[in-house]
């Protein structure tokens, strides 16, 4: 990036600073940071740090799509900033459509309409940063690295809330073939695409920007806001059997200029380690809700304040208050019941290697990291990272018979045309127990090939196992939504072709595990219920899919082996409880024990297992511990994560939980007590804490 593109954005922040009292300065990681190292190497309690960014195609995608996240991430009073691609212009009519209405109805006016869209949102942020929604902003039009401008606005009473209006204009069509929108810009079917200004912004010239102008004028905002999580919508949600868009078009393509604008970013060196949280959106509307009663009416709350409920003159705009055609539905098709993660929504990312080594592996700045402990007592080291660029959100590990590590994950390769635009499985293995990683070897899609990326790409996340002779297995979700499996034909050796296992409808991803007998079980969710894979010997075929007969899930499973079968662990939809079953395989079916309440009341998310303990995001959003071996109560910490926890109990009978903070740095808690002993309830667990403390991450990069 430019010293001139710097200079310019860093322009606004004196512009927009002036005046307002205590403005958080860009360099807020930093200044965390330098105060953590100086705290020496004591033991501090985990809470929320970092900055957190959302890039999304339209006002409103943020407010269905993203909270609670958002409005939980304000509350802790880090620096927060939302990135509008698209003004959302639409029919340019701000009231419910009509396919009867026409000019006599009032004439269409996009800019006042996409105005109207911004007051909603200030409010609706305003709301959440200070309970106000008439909380003052000061709004500037700022320079872009991408010869445009955009307007930014910071929230006087809270100034580390931001918000940036690219104002480019929308596709205003959910599937429809405009080559003038972030489709056809991406797909190089138009030169440029120009801007939709609202009426009221402090932007004065019209601009367009070309495909790379628009990656670099993202890019430059990353440049300057310096997140350490970035939050957008899925690039890759795939088709429907008749060809539409599972999502609306400016979600996945605005997803893909994200892809593209932190790959460039990444490439900087003056800049903190960031992870990349992806959210499912219009897919949401045909899925078991995943909050609470009390969190959906908050959310819903405001969303209202965005949808100008009760018409009041609060704003004092011509153009409106808010979107009045949301005012028709503010809980949109149930979304607002709803948040769920399209990618690294998994809990198999951390194991043990050889006997006392754990390993724990995360995606920042696209690569993917790890952090290690030599045993019990010794310090964590990390992150350090795998060599290779492109990695997706999520990891998948698995422990081969002599203590080598093998990590799976997704690939995308963004390349120099839309056809080059693709998404793989890949692997890498240690070459030896402890010692280095071998280099990322492809194992493809299981999709057919096509020119249609969005259908080839529209894979889920990778579930791994490994039998007694070290062949390694990996399950996956294809785009059609049924299992397929490949399988090594030796040890270290090739892969042999992919298998189709069956099953329909799969929500979740898989997760597998083998119980005491030596017999492999996968399971994966479906809207309705969970589906089952089981070896009825340990030699033999995986045979399935058989239904289970267990209730609906919100569609994240997680797995533990347990005597001569396997527990499975889920959330319950409409609640966020966790609830358990005990599958055993001893017949020609699987068989389960009846569901069982395992872990405190809220949250969302997958939950990870480590022994005893129960990882998880509690009801208020922050990651907690509970016991597994009965109903407990979430013993909460003040952090908010990303991602979903994961855990291991080493051979020792220890057990270690982690999560991945916003803070972009690993977080563990382990049991209080000597090892073995039982987890909450009856021990507390040691407070969430980092992994690394700063004074030795300090020292490592004096290094």
């Amino acid at each position: 990036m430019s010293l001139a593109s710097r200079t310019r954005l860093a322009a606004l922040l004196a512009a927009v600073s002036v005046g307002v009292a205590g403005v958080t300065t860009w360099a807020y990681g930093r200044e965390s940071e330098r105060g953590a190292a100086t705290a020496g190497a004591i033991v501090q309690p985990s809470v929320t740090e970092g900055s957190a960014l959302q890039v999304v195609a339209h006002p409103d995608d943020d407010l269905f799509f993203m909270n609670p996240d958002l409005s939980r991430s304000i509350a802790t009073g880090i620096k927060v900033t939302t990135v509008y691609l698209t003004s959302g212009e639409s029919d340019g009519r701000n009231e419910a459509h009509s396919p009867h209405l026409d000019d006599a109805a009032g004439p269409a006016d996009r800019a006042a309409y996409a105005e109207a869209r911004q007051n909603g949102i200030r409010g609706a942020y305003a709301q959440m940063a200070t309970g106000d929604r008439t909380s003052a902003w000061q709004r500037r039009s700022v320079p872009t690295a991408g010869g445009g401008s955009a307007e930014v606005d910071v929230l006087v009473a809270r100034p580390e809330v931001n918000l940036v209006w690219m104002q480019l204009r929308e596709a205003r069509s959910i599937s429809g073939d405009n080559p003038d929108s972030l489709r056809g810009l991406w797909d190089g079917r138009i030169p440029a695409l120009g801007a939709q200004l609202t009426s009221g912004t402090p932007v004065e010239q019209p601009f367009s920007y070309t495909k790379d102008q628009a990656i670099s004028a993202i890019a430059d905002v990353f440049a300057q806001y310096r997140p350490t999580t970035i939050r957008t919508q899925d690039p890759t949600p795939g088709r429907t059997r008749g060809g539409a868009f599972l999502d609306h078009q400016d979600h996945m393509y605005g997803a893909r200029f994200v892809q593209a604008a932190a790959e460039r970013y990444a490439q900087l060196t003056d800049r903190p380690h960031f992870s990349v949280q992806n959210y499912m959106s219009y897919q949401n509307t045909s899925l078991p809700p995943t909050l609470d009663r009390q969190t959906a009416e908050e959310k819903l709350g405001y969303l209202k304040t965005y949808a100008w409920m009760d018409h009041d003159d609060w704003c004092g705009s011509p153009a409106g208050c808010g979107d009045r055609k949301t005012a028709t539905r503010p809980t949109g098709a149930g979304w607002n019941q709803t948040i769920r993660y399209s990618r690294g929504d998994g809990t198999s990312w951390m194991t043990e290697g050889v006997a006392g080594r754990l390993w724990a592996f995360a995606v920042l700045d696209g690569r993917m990291a790890y952090w290690s402990r030599s045993g019990p007592k010794a310090p964590w080291q990390g992150p350090r990272f795998l060599a290779g660029t492109g990695i997706d959100a999520g990891a998948t590990t698995v422990r081969l018979p002599d203590g080598r590590i093998a990590v799976f994950a997704t690939r995308t390769t963004l390349g120099p045309t839309p056809r080059d635009y693709g998404r793989a499985l890949v692997y890498c293995v240690q070459d030896e127990a402890d010692g280095a990683f071998g280099p990322w070897q492809s194992l493809g899609t299981p999709d057919p090939d096509t020119a249609d990326a969005s259908v080839t790409t529209a894979i889920g996340a990778p579930a791994a196992a490994v039998d007694p002779a070290g062949r390694l297995t990996v399950y996956v979700r294809d785009s059609r939504r049924t299992l397929r499996a490949r399988t090594q034909t030796a040890p270290d050796g090739a892969f042999g072709a992919w298998q189709s296992l069956g099953g329909a409808g799969l929500l979740g991803d898989p997760v597998t595990a083998t119980d005491g007998s030596g017999r492999r079980h996968v399971y994966a969710a479906t809207s309705g219920s969970v589906l089952a894979w089981v070896q009825p010997t340990p030699d033999a075929p995986l045979t399935g899919a058989f239904a289970t007969g267990l209730p609906q899930t919100t569609g994240v499973l997680s797995v533990r082996p347990e005597g001569d079968g396997v527990r499975l662990f889920f959330r319950r939809p409409g609640s966020g409880t966790v609830g358990t079953s005990l599958a055993t395989a001893g017949g020609a079916t699987p068989e389960f024990s009846p569901v069982a309440e395992a872990g405190g009341a809220g949250g969302y998310g997958a939950v990870g297992v480590a022994g005893p303990l129960l990882a998880g995001r509690t009801g208020s959003g922050t990651v907690g511990v509970a016991g597994a071996g009965g109903p407990q109560s979430w013993q909460e910490s003040r952090m908010l994560y990303t991602g979903a926890p994961s855990g291991v109990a080493d051979r020792s009978g220890t057990a270690v939980a982690a999560a991945l903070g916003l803070d972009a740095d690993l977080h563990i808690v382990t049991p209080a007590g000597p090892a073995g002993a039982q987890p909450p309830g009856d021990r507390i667990p040691s407070p969430w804490h980092r992994a690394v403390q700063p004074r030795m991450l300090a020292q490592a990069r004096e290094r």
